[in-house]
């Protein structure tokens, strides 16, 4: 057996309790739930490549890396990287940008819309002062969906997960509490 050149860290109890949940658990994604597996192995004495095993995987060099990046970031090393791809052109500014165009109200006159489309909305941002000016309909897309809204029938966004319900008091706007959860 080779010597491992950067061995696992110690765990924490969190960090332990929270890979034990994640390699049972049934509803998280598969990358992630071999990952929390091989880390648990490794942690338990086994080599990179009986973990990687364990894990449902071949390799030990993967192992290596994913040991390597958990003792640098933590329980974040579980979380898919950039795969590849232009990088990431917009952050959190400027998604907060797109919602708040997509609050306003939009006005007949200057943006020829009663309601936002995509494109509408695409053409708003563009040429507002403080807007985005290469900002594509996928990234406005993402952004709406990442914000949890999602295209009606009645052709405009809607928050989903809130709902106005009639009472004798009057209406009452209710958020189901489970929406995120069931959104991944």
């Amino acid at each position: 057996m080779t010597r491992q050149k950067d061995p696992l860290r110690r765990l924490t109890a969190n960090e332990r309790d929270e890979l034990e949940r994640m390699s049972r658990a049934g509803s998280e994604r598969a990358d992630r739930v071999a990952h929390a597996k091989a880390l648990l192995a490794v942690a338990d004495g086994a080599s990179f490549t009986d973990a990687a095993r364990i894990a449902g995987r071949r390799s030990r060099h993967a192992v290596a890396h994913l040991v390597a990046r958990f003792n640098t970031v933590g329980l974040a090393a579980l979380d898919r990287r950039h795969g590849g791809g232009p990088a990431t052109q917009y952050g959190m500014l400027e998604r907060e940008r797109i919602l708040q165009e997509l609050s306003r109200a939009p006005d007949r006159e200057r943006d020829g819309t009663a309601t936002w489309s995509l494109t509408t909305l695409q053409r708003a941002l563009r040429t507002a002062p403080d807007g985005l000016p290469a900002v594509s309909t996928r990234t406005i897309l993402e952004t709406l969906w990442e914000a949890g809204y999602a295209w009606q029938a009645s052709r405009t966004w809607c928050q989903t997960g809130t709902v106005v319900r009639r009472r004798k008091a009057g209406p009452v706007e209710v958020t189901d509490p489970d929406t995120t959860p069931k959104k991944t």
